[in-house]
């Protein structure tokens, strides 16, 4: 089971999803098992959704880059760590996931939908390890992506 906790603080979100946890929850359900690593087990993470200023405050003090972006994640975990800690528990909290309500930029509410979703899952594949400073890397966390996308 995956259960994700989902705050908005950036109440013109609710717009273009009214129920985020609740939209959330039916796109893990048809991805859930593209993710090798989190079979299995109880999964928690959060999302918040925030405006510019939040995130940008934020991606200063984490980063040391003072502009606002698009998604920040913060694993608890670092991928070996990980790695271990599932294989000893089955209760797994993997971190945070900060979007930023305005970077996601089409206004038609198909297409915000669709940013969404490219954000929280990239979001979601930073807490299980993956990144992108790499091509090799890049590459395979893109194929990922791209592949749970598919599947919504």
């Amino acid at each position: 089971m995956i259960k994700v906790d989902v705050l908005v603080q950036e109440k013109r979100f609710k717009k273009y999803i009214a129920t985020p946890e609740r939209y959330i929850k039916k796109k893990i359900n048809k991805i859930k098992y593209l993710i090798p690593l989190l079979r299995g087990k109880n999964i928690i993470f959060s999302v918040l959704i925030s405006g510019n200023k939040d995130i940008k405050k934020l991606n200063k003090k984490f980063r040391g880059k003072n502009k606002a972006t698009d998604v920040l994640s913060f694993p608890f975990y670092k991928r070996e760590e990980l790695k271990k800690i599932i294989k000893l528990n089955k209760n797994i909290y993997l971190g945070d996931i900060i979007l930023n309500h305005y970077k996601i930029k089409n206004s038609s509410k198909e297409n915000f939908k669709k940013d969404f979703d490219r954000l929280w899952v990239h979001g979601l594949l930073h807490l299980i390890g993956y990144r992108h400073s790499k091509n090799k890397d890049f590459n395979k966390m893109n194929k990922l992506e791209t592949n749970i996308l598919t599947k919504f």
